[in-house]
């Protein structure tokens, strides 16, 4: 079975899913969570002096999986590596960690289903991924460049929001 889509967890929880299981023990009711996708939270020159930064902002609060930040780094990456000369034209930082474990407690919806399942009789749910929580205008992408270079990577964070699951603006950085 592949990944749920990613309306279901778009919408961020008021209060992170913390419920401990009552079935297994109190300690390591997180160990079966998956690790996030996500490769490298820094590319680029780390330790060069830039002009200027360029910003992804999230217009609204939300959850945002692992996958699609991974996608969005990949993607604006891959547009920075093409367009400028070398990797030490810029330094590409995503900000937001995935600490939220994604939990999906899967029901049957045949007849019968009573006597194979509980119902929502202790749905603590089996990990199937991890998100981030976001809040309202946070910082998601960070580009530092050149002041030559900063339609480039306006265009590469335009390209990256695409794949987040919520609106967003490519701001100049103060």
């Amino acid at each position: 079975m592949g990944d749920r889509p990613a309306r279901i967890y778009r919408d961020k929880p008021g209060q992170p899913y913390t419920r401990q299981s009552q079935t297994s023990d109190k300690d390591n009711y997180v160990t079966g969570a998956p690790a996030p996708r996500i490769t490298q939270y820094e590319q680029g020159a780390k330790n060069k002096d830039f002009e200027t930064a360029v910003v992804l902002h999230i217009e609204e609060g939300c959850a945002i999986r692992s996958e699609a930040l991974e996608a969005a780094r990949i993607a604006a990456n891959s547009y920075l590596s093409k367009e400028l000369d070398m990797e030490e034209d810029y330094h590409m930082k995503l900000l937001p960690y995935p600490h939220h474990v994604l939990r999906y407690h899967p029901l049957a919806g045949v007849a019968g289903a009573d006597r194979y399942y509980e119902g929502m009789r202790k749905p603590f749910g089996r990990p199937t991924g991890r998100a981030s929580l976001v809040d309202d205008d946070q910082v998601i992408f960070r580009i530092r460049v050149d002041e030559e270079n900063v339609p480039e990577a306006r265009k590469a964070l335009d390209r990256a929001g695409k794949k987040l699951p919520v609106g967003f603006r490519v701001k100049m950085d103060k």
